[in-house]
């Protein structure tokens, strides 16, 4: 499973194992905070909570962002749900999602993916970005959760 910390100032652990048994889970990887691409990301995430929630679903977003950024991140475009910050990139490498964008001098950053999780933690719905700035089908999204 994925232990990390939860991007907030107080550093709160997080593990995955916690989370599991309470509905499905949404794992939304992103390359990193206040980037275009991911700012629209998590806020059409947010803009699609309520609709998630409703459903039984939690949300994290996973980023190699440090606890601090992602703390501003998530207060600066008011999210509502958790992102966990994947310094160790244990989750990242565990779903294969390593990546590098040499040109802005990232590497070992998260490819953009999400991944539905039910309640044992087997994956349900992946989607996986062939381009690090294409966002997820958030319509799909939902169905894949409905369907869980």
């Amino acid at each position: 499973m994925i232990s990390a910390t939860l991007g907030t100032s107080e550093h709160q652990p997080f593990d995955l194992q916690d989370h599991l048994g309470d509905g499905s889970i949404v794992l939304a990887f992103f390359p990193g905070a206040f980037t275009p691409p991911c700012t629209n990301e998590m806020v059409a995430l947010q803009d699609h909570l309520g609709d998630l929630r409703a459903q039984g679903a939690t949300v994290f977003g996973v980023s190699a962002d440090s606890p601090f950024s992602q703390g501003a991140f998530r207060e600066a475009h008011d999210l509502d749900f958790d992102l966990v910050s994947d310094m160790s990139r244990e989750a990242i490498r565990a779903y294969d999602l390593e990546i590098d964008i040499p040109e802005l001098g990232l590497h070992g950053i998260a490819n953009r993916a999400v991944y539905v999780l039910n309640g044992d933690g087997t994956v349900t719905y992946a989607w996986a970005a062939d381009d690090p700035t294409t966002e997820p089908d958030y319509d799909e999204l939902l169905e894949a959760v409905a369907a869980v």
